[in-house]
């Protein structure tokens, strides 16, 4: 019994340490990114800020790597780095989505929530590199269809926020909106991992697993339609079909399919 719980221990440790660690390099890369707008040009600061915020993230993940957090298969993304002007679409099941995605892509527009983009800790990094405020989607299409035209690639989740439904949430019309107005296709990215730790229905006092695993598959690209109905029916489709038959992953289906507590 004392074995198990200096296990349990010894998990709490690690998992929590690679989380305090991210909110430590995010204070200390928002500090800097805070000073180095108003000294840099918004090209500039676009171009920089995208390219720390990447080497950042992968120097993260590599490090939770080497103390034996996480596991993180993320090999299949470098085929975006080249792909000119995309939509990358990735399910959502948990918080460090947007890490994994951006730590191997260095010219990405991230569509973010204004919350995020507001809060001390991520936004004035996020400014910094020009990412995108959600703000419900209202007047950020416009924005998220010049970024595109001008070369860069555009990540935004479909579903709008974490998965609540297994095995995806209703989407949102954001993608299929905005790869219309600007002509260029959605590639939908598979993330599958061993645990619900992170989730959004799974509170932080749960015990971590052992070690985290995530593995990122490039799925099928979507060219855009003129019906946005359409490409939401079918971009849902093949998440649920894909995700469903590859996952297996019952305990997070467990946890999803929870209700959520009042307030």
């Amino acid at each position: 019994m004392i074995r198990n719980g200096l296990h349990v221990a010894h998990r709490y440790l690690l998992a929590y340490w690679g989380l305090l660690l991210f909110a430590l390099m995010c204070l200390v890369w928002s500090a800097t990114a805070a000073v180095l707008r108003h000294l840099l040009s918004r090209e500039q600061g676009r171009v920089l800020g995208r390219l720390v915020t990447s080497y950042g993230f992968r120097c993260y993940l590599w490090t939770l790597e080497l103390t034996g957090v996480g596991r993180f298969d993320l090999r299949e993304l470098d085929a975006l780095r080249d792909a000119g002007p995309l939509i990358i679409a990735p399910n959502h099941p948990s918080l460090l989505d947007a890490v994994i995605v951006l730590s191997r892509l260095p010219d990405v527009a991230c569509v973010m929530k204004a919350d995020l983009i507001d809060n001390p800790l991520f936004g004035p990094s996020a400014r910094l590199a020009c990412y995108i405020r959600n703000d419900s989607f209202l007047g950020a299409p416009k924005q998220a269809v010049e970024s595109l035209r001008t070369g860069s690639q555009l990540l935004l989740f479909p579903e709008g926020t974490r998965t609540t439904r297994w095995p995806v949430n209703r989407l949102k019309g954001g993608a299929a909106l905005v790869a219309k107005r600007a002509g260029v296709p959605i590639q939908t990215v598979l993330i599958e991992t061993n645990t619900p730790f992170l989730s959004k229905r799974c509170p932080l006092y749960r015990v971590p697993p052992a070690r985290l695993h995530f593995r990122v598959r490039l799925g099928r690209r979507f060219l855009p339609k003129d019906n946005l109905m359409e490409t939401l029916a079918e971009l849902e489709a093949y998440y649920a079909s894909e995700l469903a038959s590859r996952n297996g992953l019952d305990d997070i289906a467990e946890v999803i399919a929870q209700p959520q507590n009042p307030g």
